[in-house]
């Protein structure tokens, strides 16, 4: 969170209907987003967290990925604005990593739309969906070779393995 307090004003926090945002830390501009329907998928997360944006370009991230760097985030951004694509994603492997991401809003809602409606609930289905940059791994991992970026946190023995 504190990391795209960093890049953005706007940071959008997206919850369960009729949730109530948590504790933030201080200083950190956050508005809240809700999901249409409990329990809908994190594609449908992603569509509320879109609609309720303002800018052409949202930077997604999951609230589990406590040691985003800043740099790679800015790389995402930077491909987003220059690139004539829709989506910016990370290598990983053979892959892409669906987290972090850069969506263009208005593009990305109208497909995330159209992808709920047949059904699909993974998120990784947008970015395959839109046109889409992969920023290579060694170009990402020299702005962050240990790939902190990537880590998120499921379980308490994660947490552990993200903390200095």
């Amino acid at each position: 969170m504190l990391r795209l307090a960093e890049i953005t004003g706007d940071v959008i926090v997206v919850l369960a209907p009729g949730g109530a945002l948590p504790p933030m830390p201080p200083g950190v501009p956050v508005r809240s987003a809700h999901d249409a329907v409990e329990a809908d998928g994190p594609l449908a997360g992603v569509l509320a967290g879109l609609l309720t944006a303002d800018t052409e370009l949202a930077i997604v991230a999951g609230g589990d990925m406590p040691t985003l760097v800043t740099s790679v985030l800015l790389e995402l951004l930077r491909v987003g604005l220059e690139a004539p694509v829709d989506a910016v994603a990370l290598q990983e492997g053979d892959g892409f990593r669906p987290l972090p991401l850069v969506l263009r809003v208005a593009p990305a809602a109208a497909t995330a739309r159209a992808l709920l409606h047949d059904g699909e609930r993974r998120l990784r289905a947008l970015p395959e969906a839109l046109r889409m940059a992969v920023i290579d791994e060694p170009t990402w991992r020299t702005l962050d070779p240990a790939g902190s970026t990537l880590a998120d946190v499921d379980v308490p023995e994660d947490l552990a393995a993200v903390r200095p």
